[in-house]
C-alpha cells in the first residue's frame, strides 16, 4: 500500500488586521487565483469568505456585513 501526501496550496498574506476581540485576514492563494477573508474571533468562532478582487478590501473592513448578506454561519473552531 503506497501513502499519498495530499498539500494545500499556499496562501499569502495581503493584509491583517485586529480590533476588539475580532482579527480579520485578506489572503490570496496564487495557486487557485483566488482572495479569501477570514474572520476569528476570541470565543473561537470563525467563517471565511471567498471574495472578487474588487471587492477585497471592502469584504475586509465589513466581514461581517458580507457573511450576512451571503447566509454565512460561523463555524466553531476552538472545539
Amino acid at each position: 500500500m503506497t501513502a499519498t501526501r495530499t498539500t494545500l496550496p499556499t496562501r499569502r498574506e495581503l493584509d491583517h488586521r485586529y480590533s476588539n476581540g475580532i482579527e480579520v485576514t485578506l489572503s490570496w492563494c496564487p495557486a487557485r487565483n483566488t482572495l479569501f477573508v477570514t474572520v476569528l474571533d476570541e470565543a473561537g468562532n470563525a467563517f471565511e469568505l471567498v471574495v472578487e478582487a474588487h471587492e477585497a478590501m471592502d469584504v475586509f473592513h465589513h466581514p461581517y456585513a458580507y457573511a450576512a448578506y451571503r447566509g454565512v454561519h460561523l463555524l466553531d473552531v476552538a472545539a
